[in-house]
């Protein structure tokens, strides 16, 4: 059986290793008899990635990448063993190896996936489209194209990556699940500087799709035009004001916060574990009113989006919070089995080299029915926070402390000065149901986050509307 998108990874993972399919299956099986889970997960992926930086090339990295993660479940328990060695020899010690979570348990293998015929995005190889030279070229004259917009510029600093990723997951009676994804993403950062004093401003665009749809010229001017408008703003910018204010968020990108702050929580293995602080809240008010978050791995093209996820699983739209009730969790197949649940399409890995667990995809709250106009106007005295850099959270407490990168005053229902060095200090299920207003005008990020969980690095997406946060802690540095 094989499931849409169906692709040539087998001439990847099969011919040029010598491994007899047959064979392969026949070993997933013996492995996972009396498990109650597990798949081989057979990876195969190219990379890329050129910066430019101070006028000159300073990396280019190209590298390949193949192996298998074989996975049995009992219970609780997880074996897993992964190799770089794509032999049966290797296969066999792998699966000798997991099996010992097994000895002594009679399990039942759970159904497989359900089947989709959906496809997100295409199989096309980013890295194939243009030269090497042509993406040089295209480095040299976003720099240029920089330095010459403004005096102030002192440094310029541009990159591409590109990625593309083939998979095969085989499980038990020959059931096969394949997918190849591509992912690009193109950065600008630039530095201006006035006298003593250096502001930096950046902008990263990207998505399951070719470097085609970035590297026109009105789509890269643009990001270079973004990150200099945002680093001239910093260059303005007065100490940030502190203490309990009202805060407004803008909207697309600050969603870092709901993922961050709100979304690990509600991630299927820490709720099972009861480590999260919204566990055992399903069917209570965790928001305000209006309030609807969703996590959804169906959006096409986009960097967070996945036709199957890396357990053969067909992502969803999954409803978390709605209207301010707490309806859901993030799942994967073993721990929706464990907590009697079904799986959401959220069991996301790394590479090969890593077991999948419960991991976001495209994470956003819903808009609401306010103008940003009017939600600004309402404030006297307060925040505009317009994007984010790093945070910390505690995933048992929910307490989170973020570096707002562009900021500004509200007085009196107005946008003042901009500010520098603000933080946002609180409580992840706190700052929900401080939520008073939510604007009409959602978007999603442009393509540029990755979300890190025990080690793991995966590409996400984030959006929200403009949103109005009562009674918010600043961390600033005004005297």
């Amino acid at each position: 059986m094989s499931q849409s998108p169906d692709t040539s990874t087998g001439d990847l993972f099969f011919e040029p290793a010598g491994l007899d399919r047959t064979r392969v299956e026949r070993l997933v099986d013996n492995t996972l008899s009396s498990a109650d889970d597990g798949e081989l997960f057979l990876e195969y992926r190219l990379s890329e990635a050129l910066a430019f930086d101070d006028g000159r090339l300073k990396t280019a990295t190209y590298d390949t990448q193949q192996g298998f993660g074989l996975r049995c479940v009992a219970g609780e328990a997880t074996g897993y063993a992964h190799s770089s060695d794509m032999s049966e020899a290797s296969l066999q010690r792998a699966s000798d190896a997991v099996q010992a979570v097994k000895r002594g348990y009679g399990g039942t293998l759970a159904d497989g996936p359900i089947r989709t015929n959906k496809q997100l995005y295409g199989d096309e190889n980013p890295l194939g489209g243009q030269s090497f030279e042509e993406k040089v070229k295209l480095l040299q004259e976003i720099d240029a194209y920089a330095r010459a917009k403004d005096p102030r510029v002192r440094q310029v600093t541009a990159s591409l990556a590109g990625e593309w990723q083939a998979v095969e997951i085989i499980r038990p009676g020959g059931e096969i699940v394949r997918d190849v994804r591509p992912l690009v993403r193109v950065n600008v950062s630039v530095v201006v500087g006035d006298g003593d004093r250096q502001e930096s401003g950046s902008h990263g665009v990207g998505g399951r799709q070719g470097y085609e749809a970035w590297i026109r010229p009105d789509a890269w001017r643009g990001q270079v035009d973004e990150a200099l408008r945002q680093a001239l703003v910093n260059l303005d910018s007065v100490p940030a004001p502190a203490g309990e204010m009202e805060v407004v968020l803008g909207p697309g990108w600050p969603g870092i916060l709901l993922h961050e702050a709100i979304g690990h929580g509600l991630e299927g293995d820490f709720n099972r574990k009861k480590t999260s602080a919204f566990a055992g809240l399903l069917g209570q008010r965790v928001a305000s009113p209006g309030v609807t978050v969703v996590d959804d791995g169906t959006i096409a093209q986009r960097r967070g989006s996945l036709t199957v996820d890396d357990e053969g699983t067909p992502t969803s739209n999954t409803v978390l919070i709605e209207d301010g009730i707490l309806k859901g969790y993030m799942q994967d197949r073993m721990n929706a089995r464990l907590m009697n649940m079904a799986a959401t399409g959220n069991g996301r890995r790394e590479s090969f080299a890593h077991q999948p667990m419960p991991r976001m995809t495209n994470t956003y709250m819903l808009a609401g029915d306010k103008d940003p106009r009017e939600i600004l106007a309402s404030v006297k005295n307060g925040l505009y926070a317009v994007s984010f850099g790093g945070g910390q959270v505690d995933i048992t407490s929910g307490k989170f402390v973020f570096t707002v990168t562009e900021a500004y005053k509200i007085e009196n229902g107005k946008i003042g000065a901009p500010v520098k060095g603000a933080t946002l200090i609180g409580n992840g299920p706190d700052v929900l149901t401080k939520v008073s207003m939510i604007g009409n005008d959602l978007q999603l990020d442009a393509g540029i986050g990755t979300c890190g969980k025990a080690g793991q690095g995966v590409p996400v997406g984030v959006g929200q509307p403009t949103l109005k946060l009562t009674g918010l802690t600043v961390g600033g540095t005004a005297a």
